[in-house]
């Protein structure tokens, strides 16, 4: 791969990892009680699995863009990265919804919208660069469970 490659697919992935980075670190207080305090519902996982999912998905997500970016320049390219902006922001501030506030109902709503966002670019992605849409295939199954352990949470707290 030439090094400019190199340089695109380092920067997305730096940047997408910094803001999941950015957001657990920010929330870990937070993110400690949900641990010791706060009811779960069946299937959740022990918590150690969430950062590794989490690290993998953020990957995924910036190797994506970079794929988009480096596509010729086009209306779509331009949507799909704005969408992933706007869905980078929606899910930079459900953790502070959920694990800083505990307002459950309320994040379980934004994560509704989060997920539409994430449809709407892994869709637009899709038609810039196929593979670009589908590597974000398990950010949409991930937020789709966490949707489930958010609705669990709210109903058992």
């Amino acid at each position: 791969m030439k090094t400019g490659l190199w340089k695109r697919y380092g920067a997305w992935i730096l940047l997408t990892e910094a803001v999941g980075g950015l957001s657990g670190w920010l929330t870990r207080e937070g993110m400690e009680f949900y641990k010791a305090a706060v009811k779960k519902p069946p299937l959740s996982p022990p918590s150690v699995v969430f950062p590794i999912v989490w690290t993998v998905l953020f990957a995924l997500m910036g190797i994506g863009a970079a794929r988009v970016w480096g596509a010729e320049a086009s209306p779509g390219r331009s949507r799909g990265l704005g969408l992933f902006f706007v869905q980078l922001f929606f899910n930079f501030c459900w953790s502070f919804l959920f694990f800083q506030f505990r307002s459950f109902g309320f994040a379980l709503l934004w994560l509704a919208v989060l997920w539409g966002l994430i449809l709407w670019m892994t869709l637009t992605f899709h038609r810039v660069d196929g593979p670009a849409g589908w590597m974000q295939a398990p950010y949409l199954l991930w937020v789709a469970f966490a949707a489930y352990l958010n609705f669990g949470v709210w109903r058992l707290n």
